[in-house]
């Protein structure tokens, strides 16, 4: 499965990558979309939200079965992808480009810091 390097991971298979401002993009593994199955609706976090690490925040449909979205990180949604809602297939078709799920302004960088690098996701994958 792919894992870009630029990217850190969560056990629960979400990736994020930093951007400027202290913020983080967010979405779902490729080894997530691919257990998953053909992603057939998504519902996103709500705007300005205040999220805590590991709390479930967004959910996915598949033809397989639902799944929660859990925060990576803390802080607050201050940007979600819209067009999932039109195109939730982005998330099968292209999870680390179009198929983002949302952008968190991060409390605590630590937590960014924390997450896995591509070779330790790697390895929980193949375990």
């Amino acid at each position: 499965m792919l894992a870009p390097e630029n990217l850190r991971y969560s056990s629960d298979h979400e990736w994020i990558k930093s951007e400027e401002g202290g913020r983080v993009r967010v979405g779902i593994t490729d080894f997530a979309q691919d257990a998953l199955g053909d992603i057939v609706f998504v519902e996103l976090p709500e705007l300005d939200a205040a999220i805590e690490a590991g709390a479930s925040i967004a959910e996915v449909e598949s033809t397989k079965s639902v799944s929660d979205i859990y925060a990576p990180v803390s802080g607050k949604v201050v940007e979600v992808n819209d067009e999932l809602n039109d195109e939730p297939q982005k998330l099968n078709s292209d999870p680390y480009g179009d198929g983002w799920i949302f952008v968190v302004e991060v409390q605590d960088q630590a937590q960014v810091d924390a997450l896995l690098d591509a070779a330790a996701y790697g390895e929980l994958t193949e375990g």
